[in-house]
């Protein structure tokens, strides 16, 4: 069992810059592959970036490309979102998840367990 917990958001002009944390328990981290997701009112929960067990693959859309950045500490269990230039379509719940596999990561289906989410509004 892994346990998430997101943290991080919150509100930002539009051009500002935020970091969400996702802070993992157990002792198998460094075993999953990890997501970021989105959920904007009114729209599906969409894919934005995976990175794999130890860091050297990542994975895009191309929507946040060049300005978000994943990133892990396996020292310290946390995976982390860089995010820059934001915009204020960039507004939505953000979701970290964890999954068993190194695949398919641009799918919700894949990853095994989901943080709350975190609150990230940004205003124009």
């Amino acid at each position: 069992q892994v346990q998430l917990i997101e943290s991080g958001g919150g509100l930002v002009q539009a051009g500002g810059s935020l970091r969400l944390s996702c802070a993992a328990s157990g002792r198998t981290f460094s075993s999953y592959s990890m997501g970021w997701f989105r959920q904007a009112p009114g729209k599906e929960r969409e894919f934005l970036v995976a990175i794999n067990w130890n860091g050297g693959s990542t994975y895009y859309r191309d929507p946040v490309k060049g300005r978000f950045t994943i990133s892990r500490d396996n020292t310290k269990n946390t995976a982390y979102l860089q995010m820059n230039s934001l915009r204020p379509e960039d507004t939505a719940v953000y979701f970290c998840a964890a999954s068993r596999a190194a695949y398919g990561l641009g799918y919700s289906s894949t990853y095994d367990y989901w943080g709350q989410g975190t609150q990230v509004t940004v205003s124009s």
